[in-house]
């Protein structure tokens, strides 16, 4: 019988994975900081109303890719798929609409029901911000800039694309949609069976259809630019205006939107062909109508979220080391006492040291090479009874005779 596998679209994150992770992640949190962004974590699963209501009933998140169960209280429970919705859940239970402008950085897991592939799993990890109760585009320009400089301190200012596009308020969309339908009736019999559900449901939603032939129609459908009043071009502009102020390049695409009613004005995505076909890492946009439809005030908000697996893809396995240790390795089973006391003092000062737990010399040592450690301090009896150790430097060979007043000062070049 074969061993336990992990669950199918699920995956162990070992340290050197880890750590790779933790570059990404801390690297956000840190950018995020600099923007004035504090980090929050919301609960893992949420009542599967904050989620349907949220993403929209009929989206293919919420009727193929939820993990949803019911508790033994009969309470609708489901693992989160996204971040946003909970922020924004956590800011109607908190009442942090006294507290705006809110400025939250997030990082965790998520979960949704797909086809594992490469860099996209059933469980996976996201990193988000969200600045809620702004209503100007200073907020946009602000969110979209933290984006811009997180990945540029990941190293890939370079081999992203920021795309941007407009909207619009619920006035220009509507006057979208209708135009929108007018065209896609024009081809009904060639969308797709989901197509037709959605040209009575949400149209906008076609625009972001996989299937082939939906992506041929769409690809002469009329522009959502072309429809902008004047309040959201003038929004608009202010966008690119603030964008071009901080040097942050972009690339307009009309074809991006979002197909939910509280999404509106500014919708962007960083995109990259490093990973083969063309894939996003980082999006968001202005989601205004959110908070209110989920039972909260009318209040604005903006955000974006980035999937950590990408990125860590991107970034490659030689991108981080995990810390050296240095090993201590008692010469006899008589200095086995002392050299627990003295692992114990020297990890208070705060140095990485690894204990040896049996064997000869040459094995701990051969241990200590396996661990990628950097020294060895071998403790003997002789050495004690001078109150003194040897420090190995694995990297040289060299070896001295260190007192143990002086050990730590020693030690601190294999710390640097």
């Amino acid at each position: 019988m074969a061993g336990l596998q992990p669950v199918k679209g699920t995956y162990d994150l070992l340290p050197k994975d880890r750590a790779i992770h933790r570059k990404v992640s801390e690297t956000a949190r840190l950018t995020a900081e600099r923007f004035g962004f504090n980090e929050i974590t919301t609960p893992i699963f949420e009542f599967s109303e904050v989620f349907s209501r949220t993403l929209g009933e009929t989206s293919d998140v919420v009727t193929k890719e939820m993990f949803s169960f019911e508790t033994k209280g009969n309470d609708k429970i489901t693992l989160r798929p996204e971040g946003t919705a909970g922020i924004a859940r956590a800011f109607i239970s908190n009442a942090l609409q006294h507290e705006t402008p809110v400025k939250h950085f997030y990082y965790g897991p998520m979960f949704r029901y797909e086809r594992p592939q490469k860099g996209r799993q059933r469980q996976f990890h996201q990193v988000g911000l969200e600045l809620i109760g702004v209503d100007t585009p200073q907020a946009d320009i602000e969110v979209i800039a933290a984006g811009y400089q997180f990945l540029s301190e990941l190293g890939f200012a370079d081999v992203v694309t920021l795309e941007l596009n407009s909207l619009g308020d619920t006035e220009s969309r509507d006057a979208y949609r209708s135009t929108l339908v007018d065209y896609l009736k024009g081809h009904y019999d060639n969308l797709s069976e989901d197509s037709k559900t959605r040209l009575e449901t949400n149209p906008l939603r076609i625009l972001d259809s996989k299937d082939k032939g939906d992506k041929e129609i769409v690809k002469d459908a009329p522009l959502l630019g072309d429809c902008l009043n004047e309040t959201s071009q003038a929004f608009y502009d202010a966008v690119k205006h603030g964008l071009d102020l901080l040097g942050i390049p972009y690339t307009e695409n009309p074809r991006l939107v979002r197909g939910l009613d509280y999404y509106c004005h500014t919708a962007f995505e960083f995109t990259t062909e490093t990973l083969g076909a063309q894939g996003t890492v980082l999006a968001g946009g202005r989601y205004d109508g959110l908070i209110k439809m989920m039972g909260g005030p009318q209040t604005a908000g903006v955000g974006w979220a980035a999937g950590v697996e990408r990125l860590a893809l991107m970034l490659g396995e030689d991108c981080v080391e995990l810390p050296r240790p240095i090993v201590m390795i008692p010469v006899s089973a008589d200095q086995q006492d002392e050299a627990l006391k003295l692992s114990h003092r020297l990890r208070q000062q705060g140095f990485i040291i690894d204990q040896g737990f049996s064997g000869n010399m040459k094995k701990r040592l051969n241990r200590a090479n396996k661990a990628n450690a950097c020294a060895a301090i071998l403790v003997g009896e002789d050495e004690l009874a001078r109150g003194c150790v040897t420090v190995r430097n694995l990297e040289s060979g060299e070896q001295s005779e260190v007192s143990l007043d002086a050990l730590g000062e020693t030690l601190a070049q294999f710390n640097a």
